[in-house]
């Protein structure tokens, strides 16, 4: 072999043994990079949650718990009543993730008479709605006590409402009731308000409706909340979460439960799921006016702010809380995403109230929740 055809030989058998080099050693570092990445996901200590059960199955969600993971922020999430939560300061949770501005400024206020730093945010809402079906709802537009908004969709007047579950009035005694004739009463179906969030919620609109605005006088709530406590009594047995009345809705019937009062999120949710197509009588009506409940994160660490940095700034995120029913900060992707689930909805909210101050809120939920002991 000629001395030119054994240079080019040799680097040929260089360039490939470089190349194999090279790859060898970019495979080796990637390899490393990648045991190191998924070694310290794997010491990363989670963080303890104290969550409301709407959320539960966000967390759940395998896309929430990779994404989490890869941020260093793994969650241990523990299922706590809203209203619980204060109670819970000692179990040092890094975040709660409460159901209502009442239960998290209850936290709040555990926390500052605690001197605990917290600071709170809302990356989710859902408004109140009843949750009922056509015959029903039509039977209330003949009694003003509604009127249509859209195919499906029907606002609900809730000063007439309540003033007619007060004088106790039952289906059969309303004008065209004839589609739902029956002897039970005119109720909206709860939870039990001694636990849940949205029952207080039901008692914060109830209570604005025959005020004629948010309640604001100590003395003018205890009346209404002794008033009002025999909407809640009246219903008999109550599930304690929103899910449990929900699930009656779905399961059993107008029979059951003609309305519901439940977060819109659940319904959406619901037409979103695989095999969770919801029937063509279902509607949805909404209160006017009502409450939005927001979901608030109260961070109790450094590591708990960031997770609520994280859960309002995701894209990742916020579009499984869409896919879950909860409305973030875009209204259109709201809006695209019932529509594409085939559910009508109310997507701009016109009338929107608080409910009444903490103080008073809790008092008032006590003066019911006492004569629900009775």
């Amino acid at each position: 072999m000629n001395n030119p055809k054994r240079i080019a030989g040799t680097l040929i058998v260089l360039a490939v043994f470089g190349s194999a080099l090279f790859y060898a050693l970019r495979s080796n570092q990637q390899t490393q990079a990648l045991e190191h990445e998924q070694s310290a996901v794997a010491q990363t200590a989670p963080l303890k949650g104290l969550i409301a059960v709407d959320v539960e199955p966000f967390f759940k969600d395998e896309r929430v718990t990779k994404l989490l993971a890869r941020q260093r922020l793994p969650v241990q999430a523990v299922r706590v009543g809203s209203r619980d939560m204060a109670a819970k300061l000692d179990e040092a949770p890094d975040f709660f993730l409460a159901s209502g501005v009442v239960a998290a400024n209850m936290i709040l206020d555990a926390a500052r008479k605690a001197n605990k730093p917290a600071t709170q945010s809302s990356p989710f809402h859902s408004p109140l709605v009843v949750a009922s079906w056509e015959p029903v709802a039509k039977i209330l537009v003949a009694n003003q006590m509604a009127k249509p908004i859209a195919p499906k969709v029907y606002g609900l007047d809730m000063e007439k409402l309540t003033e007619a579950m007060l004088a106790k009035k039952r289906w059969r005694d309303l004008k065209d009731s004839g589609e739902y004739a029956v002897s039970r009463s005119v109720l909206v179906s709860t939870t039990d308000i001694r636990r849940s969030n949205s029952a207080a919620m039901y008692l914060a609109l109830t209570s604005q409706a025959l005020n004629g605005e948010v309640v604001s006088d100590r003395a003018q709530g205890q009346a209404l909340a002794q008033k009002l406590a025999e909407l809640f009594k009246r219903q008999g047995f109550q599930e304690n979460y929103v899910n449990g009345a929900f699930d009656d809705y779905l399961s059993i019937g107008m029979g059951k439960t003609p309305m519901a009062f439940i977060y819109e999120q659940q319904m959406l949710g619901q037409a979103q799921k695989a095999g969770g197509s919801l029937r063509p009588e279902m509607v949805l009506m909404y209160p006017q006016p009502t409450i939005v409940n927001k979901l608030v994160v109260v961070a109790m660490t450094e590591r708990g702010k960031k997770l609520a940095e994280l859960l309002a700034t995701s894209k990742e995120l916020q579009a499984v809380a869409l896919e879950q029913g909860f409305r973030t900060g875009d209204p259109a992707a709201f809006a695209a995403t019932a529509k594409q689930a085939g559910l009508a909805v109310d997507a701009q909210l016109r009338q929107v109230v608080d409910p009444p101050s903490f103080d008073l809120m809790f008092e008032m939920i006590d003066i019911v929740s006492r004569e629900m002991n009775q």
